[in-house]
């Protein structure tokens, strides 16, 4: 690391990254924290990460932590403090605000030590954005939240349980002290602009910062997978990736396997819906739940299926972008988005050219497109092949943190060998 501070922009400086979720999280915003703290990492910065215990998507602590309080992990260069906290089984609103009370208080309770040279923290959670402005305004340096979700939005029409309207405006009202004091505010797509804008910050602080892939693409034979699965060749697929919320809506996956027992849904991953969305499949041979897939065959999984499904139920204001679109682009499969026609991932699926729009809980026109391409496996095949394609025009890694290199050259304009403190 020594000879990187010494050519490096940032070289000696000492950033913190604040993000509930990491390594060795596999799917959300777990990855996007890690890669950018490793990337900081490995250009000489000295870099602590404070975040949680990994418990997503599951929304169970791993079992390796469980009956940790409080830990410090060297992960590629970068200084891990992990910090116990609440995680319910079950979504309410009232267990939700449990869950990010409790990553405040440890969080602020025990912060890692020194001083920063600036705080980038990742929104969601709630916690993690209001620890980034606390640490960063109490060491009076600056602070780059970047929202991949506006939690205010999303709780006034998630469904959840329980005090929905007095979470949005406690959500809203974190988000806004967070947000208004920040030296720069990152969002993952143009869709946040106004929601953010809405909070009170200046449209010329706002910098546009994509995901990135932080996947590699599939390497093993794709029949050899299915055969691995025990999905029949000639048996289209449909599969879904990531988190089974009330957001997602997967009921309409499983309805859509109650009107075709020739195709069969694959759910996988986990969250608190899973074991309702059990239940409503019983009875039915052609949905399968899968396990989250390990990091060495993740995409190999998604490209054995024929189709890949993004869903959102019907009410969503859909501005955000789920991080599995990076993925399933990379994986070669065409993708249905059973979405609102406005909005982040539709804007970005028609963008890519890799998939198509159909209306958001409704089976029949769900399957409908997945019959239209089992039925053309040339035209699938080519509309899959426009993900790998896009991913390298616009989600490479290299140009996702270059853009975060922006970000810090902008508030930390004197970028070179800093070893004041």
């Amino acid at each position: 690391m020594s000879e990187a501070s010494g050519t490096s922009p940032l070289g000696g400086r000492r950033l913190l990254v604040v993000s509930t979720n990491y390594a060795p999280e596999l799917t959300g915003i777990g990855p996007y924290a890690t890669q950018l703290a490793e990337h900081w990492a490995a250009s000489g910065a000295r870099v602590r990460a404070l975040t949680g215990l990994p418990h997503y998507p599951s929304w169970q602590v791993e079992e390796e932590y469980r009956g940790v309080w409080r830990t410090v992990e060297i992960r590629g260069g970068v200084g891990v403090h992990r910090r116990r906290h609440y995680v319910p089984p079950r979504q309410t609103a009232l267990k939700r605000a449990a869950f990010e009370a409790s990553v405040l208080a440890t969080g602020l309770l025990a912060p890692p030590p020194g001083r920063p040279d600036a705080v980038i923290s990742q929104m969601p959670s709630l916690a993690g954005g209001v620890l980034g402005a606390r640490i960063a305004r109490r060491h009076r340096v600056p602070h780059i939240p970047v929202v991949q979700d506006l939690m205010g939005a999303a709780a006034a029409q998630s469904g959840i349980r329980g005090g929905g309207r007095a979470a949005a405006v406690a959500a809203a009202a974190a988000e806004r002290y967070a947000l208004r004091g920040a030296a720069l505010v990152g969002v993952i797509h143009e869709s946040f602009v106004p929601g953010v804008r809405a909070l009170g910050v200046d449209a010329g602080r706002i910098r546009i910062v994509p995901n990135w892939t932080h996947v590699q693409g599939p390497t093993a034979d794709r029949a050899a997978t299915r055969a691995r699965l025990g999905w029949p060749a000639d048996t289209p697929v449909i599969l879904h990736s990531g988190n089974m919320g009330l957001k997602q809506g997967l009921e309409v996956l499983v309805d859509t396997a109650r009107l075709a027992p020739d195709v069969r849904v694959v759910l996988m991953g986990g969250g608190n819906q899973r074991d309702a969305l059990r239940a409503r499949a019983e009875g039915l041979p052609n949905v399968d739940f899968l396990q989250p897939a390990g990091a060495e065959e993740f995409t190999d999984v998604l490209a054995a299926a024929d189709v890949l499904a993004v869903t959102q139920r019907a009410s969503v204001l859909d501005m955000s972008v789920p991080s599995k679109l990076t993925s399933y682009f990379t994986s070669a499969r065409p993708v249905i988005a059973s979405v609102a026609d406005e909005g982040g991932t539709a804007d970005e699926v028609r963008r890519s050219g890799a998939g198509v729009l159909v209306a958001p809980e409704d089976p029949a026109a769900l399957l409908e497109a997945v019959r239209k391409l089992a039925a053309d496996p040339a035209a699938a095949d080519a509309l899959g092949a426009e993900g790998p394609r896009y991913v390298a025009r616009h989600l490479s890694r290299e140009a996702g943190l270059a853009r975060f290199d922006a970000l810090l050259a902008e508030v930390l304009p004197d970028t070179r060998g800093s070893h004041r403190r």
